[in-house]
């Protein structure tokens, strides 16, 4: 399974938001997560349905939506 098909995105589930593998665990809760200071070693601790790939794929989602995001010329 590459990165693309770990992040899954359900209307019905979690609002909308992209999941992990189809779990209720977002990315913007596993962002979240590493962002307070918890290592990848504490949140798979905590979160044992989630693997390091997961973390990873997290992260390479975050950062393609930061590269998509539209930049406006200075006013």
């Amino acid at each position: 399974m590459n990165g693309e098909q770990l992040i899954t995105i359900d209307p019905g589930k979690r609002g909308g938001k992209p999941c992990i593998r189809g779990l209720r665990i977002t990315v913007y809760d596993v962002l979240e997560y590493l962002a307070s200071g918890m290592s990848e070693e504490d949140i798979l601790k905590d979160f044992p349905d989630l693997t390091r790939e997961d973390i990873r794929a997290c992260l390479t989602f975050a950062a393609d939506r930061e590269r998509k995001l539209v930049s406006l010329p200075p006013s």
